[in-house]
């Protein structure tokens, strides 16, 4: 067993919030990545779209989901999924920080993945 810990003081600001990649990480093979992100009170994500699918999980805090459908309130508990080159950013107009997990993948790396798992890794 391993754990890959969260270091709240090194986060890194970048696309509007501060995070921190913790997948991937040497010591797993999994088919996706991802990143710990937090938003700030009064401060929103970039907005942006791109080639993989990717989910949200809301962990702490309430925000608002900006997306091609319009607003929708998010919060701790839920989850949201994204499809390819859907425009999508949170923004958080609360008095407290939002914290949430994304997940992003594509097909190259399923497929590396794959090989990965094949050679026993």
């Amino acid at each position: 067993m391993e754990i890959r810990h969260l270091d709240r003081s090194g986060l890194v600001h970048e696309n509007g919030l501060d995070a921190q990649r913790l997948v991937p990480w040497p010591a797993l093979n999994a088919p996706f990545e991802g990143s710990w992100c937090v938003i700030r009170p009064g401060t929103a994500s970039t907005p942006h779209a791109h080639h993989e699918y990717e989910i949200f999980i809301a962990m702490s805090g309430t925000a608002v989901l900006d997306h091609d459908g319009g607003r929708t309130p998010f919060t701790a508990g839920d989850i949201v999924h994204f499809t390819p080159e859907q425009r999508h950013s949170i923004v958080n107009e609360s008095e407290a920080d939002f914290e949430m997990y994304s997940i992003w993948w594509d097909r190259p790396m399923a497929e590396l993945f794959l090989t990965k798992d094949g050679e026993g890794k």
